[in-house]
């Protein structure tokens, strides 16, 4: 027997899954601790399913929903007394939603385990998270357990970008009840692997619709993103690195910060940030700091100043700087400070934060120069008779999405090379962390237009999509993929999941997806999005070149 069984990153043990610790560096009894607060939500959603059917539905489950789900992506949450914490709110949530529809006269009949177990003690749940029946391979058909886990890890994508939206006042009940209906759906044994492949292309489709909730929650709070000069130099004074996605979080950050001396740096997938106007007027908003996730090592131990996650991730830190590191949200890891979730309608507190950025010295210098962005699908259309008549001419031969995940395997070299080696008559539409490969690579324009043109965050992989339907309705194509567009498209974790779910939904055909396939497609499963979809895997970069170019 393995003490955890977890394959839902690219980095898995062997490329098959990791059964001793996580390779991100959970530990089996975090590992196994989000496997049951999985099973908990999955029994909640069976009982707000029979709400759903009076009409009845709880708003307080569906925001527990979103932040349990988020908790469990790669490498959010690495603290076990959290997870124990929260299944015990998760428990007492399920059974205060099962008394109110008890109350309003719901029959519940029988139920499953997940929505009737009970634990009594913190052992009881540590043992309870080591059951058989809780983790991944309770599913014993393979090809069943592969789709019960690809509609999972894209609902886990979903509720991350929901939250974010929720965080600025925007919330979809439709989006909920998918949400609830997928996962009570992934412990009906009734269903056959037809039923879940159309579940999973549904997924896809309510991944489009969050997104869409997402962008509009971004651009109404903070305006269109637009084309920017991000400035990766530093300057003198003391300074907070923030990390992540939420732009609330930040909003608030700079607004406590401005006037104190202290500066703000982006890292990671914050910095398209800078993108948006909204932020442009708080004059210590500095600039971006360091590349992407996987080398935050280094990168946090010479900023000096104290770093805060927002969102997922986090690796396990060196000793020399864990004690400037701050959580929040959905965030979190032993021995870091946390910094509580707003209440009252009231911002965050960052004080802590401010007062400890004040006592250290500034960041040390790693680089310098600018790198551009800000090309969401506003901007894009805002410059749509540049692009076609590019295209028309052309100028420009072909599109590459080149969006998604960076990771630390030696063989992301590959999409760094893949970029270098593009013809000059082609450019790169991105977004995600995938995009510090060559973000920083000298790549040059056509006609004043940037061979990378850099839409944001990885949830913004839904403007590329918008940017493709404008650009088949300017060439009054009949199908998307008539379009001279390659997807090319790295990933690493769960949102990276539910874009690809979107595109699929979308009708985007040929994708491939590197650097390796996920593990937890069986073999049917992948044959069959090959098949309808023609997904594929990468082979070297010269003869992708040669494919694509054709």
């Amino acid at each position: 027997m393995s003490n955890i069984f977890c394959f839902q990153c690219q980095e898995v043990a062997g490329g098959k899954g990791c059964t001793i610790r996580g390779i991100c560096g959970k530990t089996d009894k975090v590992a196994n601790l989000q496997d049951l607060m999985i099973y908990t939500l999955k029994g909640i959603a069976i009982l707000q399913e029979k709400g759903l059917e009076k009409g009845i539905r709880f708003s307080k489950a569906n925001h527990f929903m979103l932040n349990g789900l988020f908790m469990t992506i790669t490498n959010a949450n690495f603290d076990d007394t959290v997870f124990v914490e929260k299944i015990k709110e998760a428990i007492i949530l399920r059974e205060e939603v099962k008394k109110e529809l008890i109350d309003q006269g719901v029959t519940l009949g029988e139920l499953c385990d997940a929505a009737t177990f009970e634990v009594k003690s913190d052992s009881e749940i540590f043992a309870k998270a080591d059951a058989i029946e809780v983790g991944v391979l309770a599913t014993e058909n393979e090809d069943v357990r592969s789709l019960r886990e690809l509609i999972i890890y894209g609902l886990k994508g979903m509720a991350a970008y929901a939250e974010h939206a929720l965080n600025l006042g925007k919330e979809d009940e439709e989006i909920y009840d998918f949400i609830v209906k997928a996962l009570a759906s992934t412990l009906n044994d009734a269903l056959s692997v037809d039923d879940l492949v159309a579940l999973t292309l549904e997924t896809g489709k309510f991944g489009v619709d969050t997104m869409a909730m997402l962008d509009v929650a971004n651009t109404g709070a903070y305006g269109n993103p637009e084309i920017t000069e991000v400035n990766i130099g530093v300057r003198s004074n003391p300074a907070i690195l923030i990390s992540g996605h939420d732009l609330k979080d930040l909003e608030e950050l700079l607004e406590q910060t401005k006037d104190t001396g202290v500066d703000v740096y982006t890292h990671g997938e914050m910095l398209p940030a800078h993108y948006y106007p909204f932020f442009k007027k708080y004059s210590n908003f500095v600039g971006n700091y360091g590349n992407a996730w996987w080398k935050q090592n280094e990168e946090f131990e010479s900023f000096n100043g104290p770093i805060l996650f927002t969102t997922n991730c986090i690796i396990p830190p060196r000793e020399s700087y864990a004690d400037r590191v701050y959580t929040t949200g959905a965030t979190g890891y032993p021995g870091f400070k946390y910094i509580k979730d707003r209440e009252d309608g009231k911002a965050k507190d960052f004080s802590e934060i401010i007062a400890y950025a004040k006592k250290l010295p500034a960041p040390k210098e790693i680089e310098k120069g600018k790198i551009v962005g800000g090309f969401a699908h506003a901007q894009v259309f805002a410059l749509a008779d540049k692009v076609v008549e590019a295209v028309k001419s052309g100028a420009i031969k072909k599109f590459f999405v080149m969006a998604g995940c960076d990771g630390r395997m030696k063989s992301r070299n590959y999409y760094t090379e893949f970029a270098e080696k593009l013809p000059k008559d082609t450019v790169i539409l991105t977004a995600g962390c995938a995009k510090y490969r060559y973000n920083k690579l000298n790549l040059g324009d056509i006609s004043g237009i940037p061979r990378v043109l850099d839409a944001g965050q990885c949830n913004d992989s839904y403007s590329l999509a918008v940017i493709a339907l404008k650009l088949k309705e300017v060439f009054e194509l009949n199908d998307i993929n008539e379009l001279p567009i390659a997807y090319n498209i790295a990933w690493y974790e769960q949102k990276a999941v539910i874009v690809l779910l979107a595109l699929l939904y979308l009708g985007v055909k040929n994708i491939h997806l590197g650097p390796t396939l996920p593990a937890f497609l069986s073999p049917n499963v992948a044959k069959v999005l090959v098949e309808n979809f023609g997904i594929a895997g990468i082979g070297t970069v010269d003869e992708d070149l040669k494919m694509f170019l054709g």
